[in-house]
């Protein structure tokens, strides 16, 4: 009886098709909604110090910086006339002045200052007067042999304020008409051949000659 109830279970299951198999897996399912943010985690230990940068280029200079307050006036009783605090003052502006050009060379209280500029001579004299100076002229032989240290190694001639006009003293007057106390002529010089006029130069050996040609580029050094 027993064997008969089975066997009609088994043809009624199959009959309706039902089995109790499982079957083959169904396609993959659309992916869920992201869930919500979870909370940060604990920040890690910093990491080691990279290598050292380059150096970045240099910044524009500052502004000139404003003037600073005069320091206390030095009675003449302490041993300071006014005669040589106005000296102190005068090498002072002097100085001031001087930090600025390329060149320059200190023979007792005057400075030769350059630019190591080359021009005319009318350009020389045009030059050092727009700066309240003057053409360059030794007074003395050590003076003369100081401006020979401004040559370089191609150009050894520099513009001196001797007068140019020959008719005024024959080249034995500056630039002012004042008698020159010092000259280093060169032989053959002040040169006869030039009748009017004539521009004076100051040579590698020191020596002094007068050229017609004053467009010539020579040194321009002022003196202060």
């Amino acid at each position: 009886m027993k064997m008969f109830l089975m066997f009609c279970v088994l043809c009624l299951m199959s009959s309706t098709g039902h089995s109790q198999l499982p079957g083959p897996p169904g396609p993959k399912g659309d992916p869920g909604l992201d869930g919500p943010r979870g909370i940060p985690g604990t920040p890690g230990p910093p990491g080691p110090l990279g290598p050292r940068g380059l150096p970045g280029p240099p910044g524009f200079p500052g502004a000139k910086g404003e003037m600073g307050n005069p320091g206390p006036a030095v009675p003449c009783e302490q041993g300071v006339s006014g005669q040589e605090l106005e000296t102190l003052k005068n090498s002072l502006a002097k100085l001031e002045l001087v930090v600025n050009y390329d060149f320059v060379r200190r023979v007792g209280q005057k400075y030769f200052v350059s630019y190591k500029k080359r021009d005319s001579f009318s350009r020389a004299v045009e030059f050092c007067s727009q700066r309240g100076l003057e053409l360059a002229l030794p007074q003395n032989e050590e003076e003369n042999n100081m401006l020979t240290e401004f040559f370089g190694d191609v150009y050894k001639t520099a513009w001196i304020n001797v007068n140019t006009n020959k008719v005024q003293g024959n080249f034995e007057t500056d630039g002012k008409m004042r008698p020159l106390t010092f000259t280093k002529w060169g032989e053959g010089q002040p040169d006869k051949s030039i009748q009017d006029t004539g521009c004076t130069m100051l040579s590698e050996n020191a020596f002094w000659r007068v050229t017609h040609e004053c467009f010539l580029n020579a040194y321009i050094v002022c003196q202060m």
